[in-house]
C-alpha cells in the first residue's frame, strides 16, 4: 500500500509533528470533563484552527482531534452511535487544512486508548479492541486521514489491536506509547519491549515510539533504549512541554519554546526522525523546535547527563531496562487514566 509518511522520511532526516490538542482547545473554550471530539461536528471552525496553528509553525504532519473518538470513550458521553460521524468530520476538517497548507502536509487519524483494561485483568477482549479500532479507522480514512496514528497506549494487547485494526482498513500506521511509571506504561512495557512488539507484528508501524509520559528528559531516555535495540523503523519523540504545575487553579506546563528547542535538537540527536511535542506545547513551540532543527549540526548521540543538564531531571533513577530490573506489579488501571493527548 501507498505510504505518504515513509515516501517523507525517505526524503528526509527528520519530520516535525504538531503539539498538543487540549492545550489549544482549552484555550478556545473547551469545558473540562467534556469531549473534544464532539467539536468537530458542533465548533468546526475552532478544530480548524486548532489544525492551522502547527501548519503555520511548520509541523509536516498533524494529528486529527479524534483522540478519544472510539465507541468506549464516546459512550461516556452518550456519542457512541455517532463514532463514524466523528471521527470522518475531524479527518474531513484536517484533510482541508492540510490541503490548503501550500506544501505538502501529513494528516494522522488520532486513536487514542479505549479507556478499558483487557483481558485478563479486565472485560475487554481482543475481538471487542479490534472492532472498536477498526470502525474508528475507516471513518478516518474516508474522511481523508493519510495515516492512522496510535497514541498513548500502555498495554501489548490493545497496540496489537490497534495494528490489526489497522491492516483490516488498509492503512499505514504509527504507534506510540506513554512511558510514565519508572520508564515502563502503565502496565509495565520498556523501551526495550516496545521495539521487540513492533519487530513481532504482521502489519507494523511505519514508525514508533513514545508520547507524553512525564518530562522530556524521561521521554529521551526512552528513546535511546530504542535506539539501543538497534530499532530500524523510524523513532517518534513526542515529549510534553516540561513538566506541569498547578497554578491559579489551572495545569500549566513549564517548558518554555527554548527548552523544547533544546528538546527537539537532543530527540533527532538521540535517534528520533518524527519529533513532536505533547501535552502544553503551543505553536510557538513548534517555530523554535523547527529553527532550531533546521540550524543546529547533528552531533553524536547525548549522554543521559547532557540531557538532563538541558531538560531537567529524570523523575526515577531507573527505566526498567536495566540488567536484572525487576517487572514490577501492574496496576489495575482506571477509564481515562495513561494520559489522555486530548486533555493535553
Amino acid at each position: 500500500m501507498a505510504d505518504a509518511l515513509t515516501e517523507m522520511l525517505d526524503a528526509r532526516d527528520w519530520l516535525l509533528a504538531d503539539g498538543a490538542t487540549g492545550t489549544t482547545l482549552f484555550n478556545m473554550g473547551l469545558d473540562s470533563g467534556a469531549a473534544p471530539e464532539l467539536w468537530n461536528l458542533d465548533h468546526p471552525g475552532r478544530v480548524r484552527a486548532l489544525h492551522e496553528g502547527p501548519v503555520a509553525a511548520g509541523s509536516d504532519l498533524f494529528l486529527t482531534n479524534s483522540f478519544g473518538g472510539n465507541a468506549s470513550r464516546l459512550r461516556l458521553h452518550d456519542a457512541q452511535a455517532r463514532v463514524f460521524e466523528i471521527n470522518r468530520a475531524a479527518a474531513g476538517i484536517a484533510r482541508e487544512v492540510a490541503d490548503g497548507a501550500g506544501r505538502r502536509v501529513l494528516v494522522a487519524g488520532s486513536m487514542g486508548p479505549t479507556g478499558d483494561i483487557m483481558e485478563p485483568l479486565g472485560s475487554l477482549t481482543m475481538a471487542q479492541a479490534v472492532e472498536m479500532f477498526h470502525e474508528q479507522a475507516e471513518a478516518l480514512r474516508d474522511g481523508g486521514a493519510d495515516l492512522l496514528w496510535v497514541e498513548t497506549i500502555s498495554a501489548p494487547d490493545e497496540f496489537r489491536a490497534a495494528a490489526e485494526a489497522a491492516k483490516r482498513a488498509g492503512m499505514s500506521w504509527c504507534g506510540t506509547m506513554s512511558f510514565d511509571t519508572a520508564g515502563r506504561t502503565m502496565m509495565g512495557v520498556t523501551s526495550a519491549d516496545l521495539v521487540a512488539l513492533t519487530d513481532r507484528l504482521a502489519h507494523p508501524p511505519a514508525a514508533f515510539g513514545a508520547n507524553c509520559g512525564v518530562g522530556a528528559s524521561d521521554l529521551l531516555r526512552t528513546v535511546l533504549g530504542m535506539a539501543a535495540q538497534g530499532a530500524e523503523r523510524p523513532i517518534i519523540a513526542k515529549g510534553n512541554a516540561g513538566v506541569p504545575k498547578f497554578v491559579d487553579g489551572q495545569i500549566r506546563y513549564d517548558g518554555t519554546p527554548q527548552l523544547m528547542a533544546d528538546y527537539a535538537v537532543l530527540a533527532r540527536d538521540c535517534g528520533a526522525r518524527i519529533i513532536g511535542g505533547c501535552c502544553g506545547t503551543t505553536p510557538e513551540h513548534l517555530r523554535r523546535m523547527r529553527a532550531a532543527l533546521e540550524c543546529t549540526p547533528v552531533s553524536p548521540r547525548p549522554r543521559l547527563e547532557t540531557i538532563t543538564a538541558r531538560l531537567g531531571a529524570l523523575s526515577s533513577a531507573a527505566d526498567g531496562t536495566e540488567p536484572g530490573a525487576a517487572r514490577p506489579g501492574r496496576r489495575r488501571g482506571r477509564r481515562g487514566a495513561a494520559g489522555q493527548n486530548s486533555a493535553s
